[in-house]
């Protein structure tokens, strides 16, 4: 096993995904690393106030401080390699990042997405707008998935999927927040855990789980 790793956590609002880590961090389901860091694209989140009462270390790299994407993007790379991060998880970050960070941290940033990818994914696919069209087009089964991060929006590996019944009478808020629940608060510690303790093997488009 190699030395306890260091995570960074990447929010821009309210943070619920981000105190699932910290409470999986506290409760000793994330072996082989920790929380060394959030980082916030923006000063006001209510999430940099979760981390700082955890005792976890903030930082702000403002979108509205950079002229585009990819300048804000490299002076995150900078930051995250000065904090010597070695996993970098996105936790409800709204900015798309540019290839500088991909490259940098290849299969070493993680996305929760609140969607069985490849269904209701991809450019535009964020927050309740995949609950609205996956009730639309009514789906019987909802879910969130935990990937890689890649150059292509929500096209990373798959690492972890679980799925979330649909019920009658399900608004895209209850079903949001069933979704988070069941699905996302749930596989994102696992998949950061897993990847702490080096049990990830990517080939391709499949990533293996070693026992």
């Amino acid at each position: 096993m190699s030395t306890s790793k260091r995570i960074a956590v990447l929010v821009s609002g309210g943070g619920t995904n981000l105190q699932a880590l910290i409470d999986a961090q506290n409760s000793g389901q994330i072996a082989g690393g920790s929380i060394a860091a959030v980082i916030s694209s923006k000063p006001d989140a209510y999430a940099l106030e979760r981390a700082a009462r955890a005792g976890i270390p903030t930082y702000v790299v403002a979108r509205i401080d950079y002229p585009d994407n990819q300048a804000m993007t490299v002076a995150l790379r900078d930051k995250l390699q000065e904090l010597d991060i070695h996993l970098v998880v996105l936790a409800g970050f709204m900015t798309i990042l540019t290839e500088e960070i991909i490259h940098a941290f290849p299969n070493a940033i993680l996305n929760v997405h609140p969607a069985l990818i490849p269904s209701f994914s991809g450019e535009g696919c964020y927050g309740l707008r995949v609950h609205q069209q996956a009730l639309a087009y009514g789906v019987k089964l909802a879910g969130a998935t935990v990937h890689f991060v890649s150059t292509d929006c929500d096209g990373g590996p798959i690492i972890l999927q679980k799925s979330v019944a649909v019920e009658e009478g399900d608004t895209p808020e209850l079903l949001q927040r069933r979704v988070m629940e069941q699905a996302e608060w749930v596989l994102l510690p696992q998949a950061v855990s897993l990847f702490c303790q080096d049990r990830l093997r990517v080939e391709g488009r499949i990533v293996h789980i070693i026992d």
